[in-house]
């Protein structure tokens, strides 16, 4: 067995943990209203768009789709804004039966705000990159409830995941 982390057992971890905070937030309607900032979203809803919306157009860019535009995704409510992560987890985990080596292929990225001599990286990292993405939010998300004064019971470490023994 190899001592490395899987891209899978990461996918097993960001569905956790967006289970959680979409159970969370579908328990607690009125945090959704709660200014923000993170990411330059006014309130948490605009954040969680952002997670899942970043999550939905990275699987995508990764399986050779059409790209869904920042602007079509959806504003809300919840279960919409939940749909764009159920979305992105079924069009990332059938490209895990491509070969391993296809995820050592190089990715161009179409993105013109980033720099053009960091837009060259593999598919492995940019697969990393969208759940680290979304990890590192939900973190915020935590501790911007907390000192807003409404803890969430949220276990988000990898320490607490079941995706690994």
């Amino acid at each position: 067995m190899s001592a490395a982390i899987t891209l899978e057992e990461l996918v097993v971890w960001n569905g956790e943990a967006a289970a959680f905070w979409n159970s969370h937030l579908e328990s607690n309607p009125a945090l959704l209203d709660l200014p923000c900032g993170i990411g330059g979203a006014v309130n948490v809803q605009e954040l969680v768009r952002h997670i899942w919306g970043a999550e939905l157009r990275w699987a995508q860019r990764l399986a050779g789709v059409p790209v869904i535009a920042r602007e079509d995704l959806p504003a809300g409510p919840l279960p919409a804004l939940y749909d764009l992560h159920r979305k992105a987890d079924a069009v990332l985990r059938p490209l895990f039966n491509d070969s391993p080596d296809r995820w050592e292929e190089i990715y161009l990225l179409d993105i013109p705000s980033i720099p053009a001599d960091a837009r060259s990286l593999s598919r492995r990292k940019v697969a990393g990159h969208m759940l680290f993405h979304s990890h590192r939010h939900w973190a915020q998300l935590a501790t911007l409830l907390r000192q807003a004064g409404f803890p969430a019971p949220f276990k988000g470490d990898l320490l607490f995941s079941s995706a690994l023994a």
